[in-house]
């Protein structure tokens, strides 16, 4: 019996089934550039986009924007909110079983060190606070603490590569871009996306912009950082003697010039974001003035977040900027505290009191401050704040001082507002603090969970790169959902 015969083949028309493949074939092919030149059309006529016009998430988010109060350097969990009254009973023991290479510095370990600083019970919730943070206290029932935090690296540049880009490598987007990528901004007239660092001359984070940068995502989603000194941003200025319609004449001739170019040549998202940073640049030179002068504040709003006070006044500025921000529909705001080097930062390997004392008095009115701010201004519930760092510190003493090394097993960080339950607790160190061994929460839980209350399915925002989806969360990641309001 002859095999079934896929095609009818006319014999007026086809005088094979060779040829019949060979003109369909081709006829794909044109259907297939013609496909092609359509979509190089569409592009002609919508480029340059907006990359940053806002976009609905996966689904209704509870939160519109983030500020993110990253304490550089890492604070230690067990004198600042992980109380653990055995590192009292236990004061001056060994730890048996140690592994010597957890913290950085593996000659220096000593016993076990409790903490030089009292806890006490705050709130309806009961949540145990250091003497540290008598303003942040008040505070507490606004809070989800996340005790059972814990990383991979005990070293600082990879350790705040993976807490802002889900990697310890460098070259992958940080969060800040990953939320501007998927959601775009509520503003075009001011960055999406904005970090303050230390305004102290203590130097950035270690690794520098790479903590702020899009990686192979569009350059337009990286963090433009404010600069403590000077002009807070490059160019913010219109040029002496150039009048607004010389220079949209100048913006106008540019993008016609850009746009041929975009129509002659491959697609160039690179090319595209310049195009796009020129124009949010002159819209930005009307708006980022009046967006960054807190000093159009009350002084009544002033005082509350510390401006007028000289341990404070400079991260209170920062915090209240921060405000001022994400009123103006900014998507994402990080603050760092605390510099580049060791004792310049949150980094107490010689003496925690000192050290710890130091940040806390620079920080917790200004945050205690923005947290009553924006729920004054019914803000806070479209807001959600983040405070941690990038990983813990030891519950041993580390020898030659009276400090404490790295400990990348444990942290804590805490979540207020944006749909977060106040008052909730999740996961736990063991008895001493020096591990994560209840409901652990990974870094791309962490993500995960930031993203979902912006209404981001962390497994659905992702990028095409070198022939592979990439995503914040890499291929991990689960929403801590008991924190959720």
């Amino acid at each position: 019996m002859d095999a079934p015969r896929l095609f009818a083949l006319p014999p007026a028309i086809y005088s094979s089934r060779r040829q019949f493949l060979q003109r369909v074939g081709g006829g794909f092919g044109m259907l297939a550039l013609n496909g092609l030149l359509q979509q190089e059309s569409s592009r002609a006529q919508d480029m340059p986009r907006n990359s940053m016009a806002p976009r609905p998430g996966h689904f209704p988010g509870k939160a519109r924007s983030v500020i993110w109060l990253f304490m550089n350097g890492g604070p230690s969990q067990v004198d600042t909110w992980d109380y653990k009254p055995e590192l009292y009973r236990r004061d001056g023991q060994e730890l048996a079983g140690f592994d010597r290479n957890t913290g950085f510095f593996r000659d220096q370990v000593g016993p076990i060190m409790r903490s030089p600083f009292r806890f006490r019970q705050h709130g309806q919730s009961g949540a145990w606070v250091s003497e540290l943070f008598p303003n942040m206290a008040r505070h507490v029932d606004k809070m989800a603490f996340l005790y059972s935090c814990w990383t991979e690296s005990n070293n600082h540049s990879p350790a705040l590569m993976k807490i802002n880009t889900g990697m310890t490598r460098m070259g992958f987007p940080c969060v800040g871009s990953w939320v501007t990528y998927g959601l775009g901004s509520e503003s075009q007239n001011l960055p999406a996306f904005v970090v303050m660092y230390d305004t102290l001359g203590r130097g950035l984070p270690k690794g520098y912009s790479q903590n702020w940068g899009a990686g192979f995502l569009p350059s337009i989603f990286q963090g433009t950082a404010l600069k403590p000194q000077g002009a807070p941003i490059d160019n913010l200025f219109r040029p002496a003697g150039i009048s607004d319609a010389q220079q949209r004449a100048q913006l106008d001739l540019l993008s016609r010039l850009n746009r041929r170019r975009l129509t002659s040549g491959p697609d160039d998202s690179e090319f595209t974001a310049r195009i796009e940073s020129f124009e949010l640049a002159y819209r930005m030179q009307m708006a980022a003035p009046e967006a960054i002068d807190y000093r159009r504040e009350t002084d009544a709003v002033q005082r509350q977040y510390g401006v007028d006070d000289p341990r404070c006044g400079h991260f209170g500025t920062q915090c209240l900027i921060a405000r001022r921000l994400v009123e103006r529909g900014v998507r994402f705001v990080q603050i760092y505290s605390g510099g580049e080097e060791n004792e310049r930062s949150w980094d107490g390997h010689s003496n925690i009191r000192q050290n710890h004392t130091g940040f806390a008095s620079e920080t917790d009115v200004p945050i205690a401050g923005l947290l009553a701010d924006l729920e004054q201004r019914g803000l806070l519930e479209s807001t959600l704040v983040v405070w941690g760092g990038e990983f813990g510190r030891l519950p041993l003493v580390q020898r030659g001082g009276t400090g404490r090394d790295h400990n990348p097993h444990a942290f804590t960080t805490w979540l207020a507002g944006g749909g977060v339950k106040g008052g909730s607790a999740y996961g736990q160190t063991d008895e001493i603090g020096h591990r994560a061994v209840t409901d652990r929460v990974s870094v791309h839980d962490l993500h995960a969970t930031i993203l979902h209350l912006l209404g981001i399915d962390h497994t659905r925002l992702t990028h095409r790169y070198n022939g592979r989806d990439f995503r914040l969360t890499d291929v991990e990641g689960n929403v801590v959902r008991s924190i959720l309001a």
